[in-house]
């Protein structure tokens, strides 16, 4: 098979879809790998690096879609990439479908069959291609929280572990799952007191468990996390529902009870957001603000620590590009995590949850 992997055009999007090791794989298997031109050098992977490897570099996108059997990326295809898509193509990525209308009818208009990271799931719920970067966007949210509490960034002037005598941050965190577990990991360590607000008793008493510092764990309800929304300094939103647009938790209301000067970092932002007045933004333009609060809404949060999430991710998608490549469609004939991962099948939609977003597309 003809793997291709295209250069990144999201904004700021510095990761790549594989590393030269994961090509050495590729090869290993008797599979032609197409790298764009400097495809890899946001995540300071030469070209060099990737012929070493046994890739084929190619000059332009319209390349690699034009002769790749399959398409690997990071981020979902833009609208330009959604037109060089075609039949009986193979497209491997996170896709986000179900917050995004657009790209959903784009994909199918393509014919293509579109498996995304993110629903791969496995018998235990768990969702391994999405972990690794659930886990840098989790930690990420608090190092950009407090970044922009500091005052010449408009915030509230706080510092996140106080000093003695000085109460530290209120880091308030809604979703106990992966995101939410590391987010209260690098807020604690940082010396903030968290409130991390979840609907599942087990996983609060677990993270009671493995927890160290000065936190509290509330089961969520409406009126749990209004009182937390209204104390927080930095508000972080790490809801997932798999495959689904993420549930309004926070309502424009309860953001209006905030300090003045507070943050807000949505998460959950590439499935739509759990935070009622988030909006996506860039890298380039990462923050606004509204009722007197700072919001973040980047939707591509690991894309700025482009060398670690291009490991990461390559450690956990690279089996799974493997066994597509082996197998073409028979790939899922007998693997239920990667068919839960299929979301547009031959220009349909597949994935039950995708088509309860959008019953006019279905």
């Amino acid at each position: 098979m003809k793997v291709g992997v295209p250069k990144e055009i999201k904004d700021n999007e510095y990761r790549v879809a594989i590393t030269p090791t994961g090509v050495q794989a590729f090869v290993a298997h008797g599979h032609e790998v197409l790298i764009q031109h400097n495809a890899g050098v946001g995540s300071t992977f030469t070209d060099e690096e990737y012929i070493e490897a046994g890739a084929k570099i190619v000059e332009t996108a319209d390349d690699v879609f034009a002769q790749a059997d399959m398409i690997m990326k990071v981020k979902e295809p833009q609208a330009v990439e959604c037109e060089k898509l075609r039949e009986n193509q193979l497209l491997f990525t996170y896709l986000h479908l179900a917050a995004d209308h657009d790209l959903t009818a784009n994909v199918m208009k393509s014919g293509c069959t579109a498996i995304a990271y993110e629903t791969i799931q496995m018998p235990n719920g768990s969702l391994p291609l999405l972990t690794p970067m659930s886990e840098i966007a989790g930690r990420m949210s608090v190092q950009v929280g407090a970044q922009y509490l500091e005052k010449r960034n408009g915030g509230r002037g706080v510092l996140m572990g106080g000093v003695s005598g000085v109460p530290s941050a209120n880091v308030v965190i809604i979703g106990g799952g992966v995101t939410g577990t590391q987010a209260a990991k690098v807020a604690l360590g940082m010396g903030a007191f968290v409130t991390i607000i979840d609907r599942n008793i087990e996983r609060l008493r677990y993270l009671d468990d493995i927890l160290t510092g000065r936190f509290e764990t509330v089961a969520s309800d409406i009126g749990s996390i209004a009182r937390s929304v209204k104390y927080a300094d930095l508000l972080v939103g790490a809801v997932l529902i798999p495959g689904a647009k993420a549930p309004t938790l926070v309502t424009e209301e309860m953001v209006k009870t905030m300090k003045e000067g507070s943050v807000i970092v949505d998460i959950s932002i590439d499935q739509g957001g759990c935070i009622e007045t988030i909006l996506p933004t860039s890298h380039s333009n990462p923050v606004y603000t509204k009722h007197g609060v700072i919001h973040y809404g980047v939707t591509n949060m690991p894309g700025a620590v482009p060398r670690t999430s291009t490991y990461a991710l390559t450690n956990v998608t690279l089996p799974y590009a493997l066994l597509l490549a082996d197998k073409g469609e028979a790939a899922w004939e007998n693997n239920e995590p990667l068919r839960q991962g299929i979301n547009i099948k031959r220009g349909k939609i597949a994935h039950p949850v995708v088509a309860a977003a959008f019953p006019d597309l279905a």
